[in-house]
């Protein structure tokens, strides 16, 4: 099959179409619209770090106007959707738990071996879920046999729940405060859940189908990314076929060299973009691979909590604005929430021209975000261009 030749603006609407970010509403309103993005995607990210609101629900914000953050929560005991960890944590459509089970395979065969202690302590573990009902880890003694070295040296009981959690023998919901409560997957799903293994060829296509339907356009790295838990999976191989029997489209697009990118046949390439402003999580599905964000966008982004502080650029959480089909800003934020302050650090803007509607939209978009986060005032505490930050202010005055 001929590649089909895109040009670079072709390709980021594209792209930001498939993001569900051509514009506002795009999947409407309410908690039904908080299905939707979940149920296209395939997936959406958990993250812990509470910095700004979570990356979930900031997810969520970017999209569904008026978006309330317990919507996430009721459709989880609605058994709409599901928390799994498959590339990473998050959130998936209920009707894609059969697509969970080779990855809890993979990490029941190939998971770090058990020590005789861990065995009997998942025993306890889910014997006790069994007969008592959801738990949490506070629920059992603190059985830690040495001073905890870091954040990631849990406690046996810690290690023993979450293993028989990524194995498929407990599930996860959570508290308001976020915590992990584990219960048993027959609580959580329903009799009419499709609980069959997929074939390794379902499982390929499954990913390749989701992936692609989400990214709009992607290399093969990023597909054989959703499936990297499950070792000798068969994306590469559906892959080709797929392309051969004329489901996926290898695609070319104008002044970029790259390796091989592709999309689905039957994607629209007919796309506008209402040009509307977001404020987008580090965590949201347009901004986890570095490297589209600079091939596509010519956009060179990292997120800076991981880097250490005297070679941090940006901000430790800073967050890329986007306009239309372009970046125009990053903002390293932070949520004072017994001040009800959003403190920005730092606004830094990219080096493109912006104009007074932009401006504009990007302090509605402020002001939204002000009011998600818990927050009443926003404090600008420094910006590489005074001008566009006086207009920002003079527009919270009115």
């Amino acid at each position: 099959m001929e590649p089909i030749f895109l040009t670079q603006s072709q390709a980021r609407k594209i792209i930001l179409n498939a993001a569900g970010l051509a514009r506002k509403a795009q999947f409407g309103e309410g908690i039904e619209a908080v299905y939707q993005v979940i149920d296209h995607l395939g997936f959406v990210q958990l993250d812990t770090n509470y910095v700004v609101e979570r990356a979930h629900h900031h997810v969520m914000a970017a999209r569904i106007p008026d978006y309330q953050t317990e919507w996430l929560a009721e459709l989880g005991e609605d058994g709409r959707i599901f928390e799994y960890f498959t590339s990473d944590a998050g959130y998936l459509p209920i009707r894609d738990f059969k697509y969970s089970l080779p990855v809890k395979e993979a990490f029941a065969n190939h998971g770090k071996p058990f020590t005789p202690a861990e065995t009997r302590m998942m025993k306890v573990a889910l014997d006790r879920v069994e007969r008592e009902g959801p738990l949490m880890v506070s629920d059992f003694d603190d059985d830690r046999l040495e001073a905890s070295t870091g954040w990631w040296d849990w406690r046996p009981a810690k290690v023993a729940l979450e293993r028989l959690y990524l194995e498929g023998h407990l599930m996860i919901s959570r508290t308001k405060n976020f915590q992990k409560v584990y219960n048993l997957p027959l609580n959580l799903v329903s009799p009419e859940t499709d609980l069959t293994m997929p074939s390794k060829e379902e499982f390929a296509r499954y990913i390749i189908r989701r992936t692609l339907g989400a990214l709009g356009i992607a290399y093969l790295k990023e597909l054989k990314w959703r499936a990297r838990r499950v070792k000798g999976n068969l994306v590469k191989t559906e892959l080709e076929q797929m392309i051969a029997d004329g489901e996926v489209q290898i695609v070319s697009v104008d002044g970029l060299k790259s390796a091989q990118l592709y999309m689905l046949s039957n994607q629209n390439i007919d796309i506008e973009l209402a040009k509307d402003v977001f404020i987008l999580s580090p965590f949201d599905i347009l901004n986890v691979f570095r490297h589209r964000l600079k091939d596509f966008f010519d956009f060179d982004y990292q997120i800076e909590c991981f880097v250490p502080a005297a070679k941090r650029k940006y901000g430790y959480f800073s967050l890329p604005v986007l306009c239309g089909d372009v970046f125009i800003a990053r903002m390293d934020a932070k949520a004072d929430r017994k001040q009800k302050v959003l403190i920005i650090h730092n606004l830094h803007f990219e080096p493109v021209e912006i104009d007074q509607i932009t401006i504009e939209k990007f302090i509605q978009a402020l002001k939204a975000f002000v009011l998600f986060n818990q927050c009443r005032n926003i404090s600008f505490r420094k910006s590489n261009n005074e001008t566009y930050l006086k207009a920002i202010n003079k527009g919270f005055l009115t």
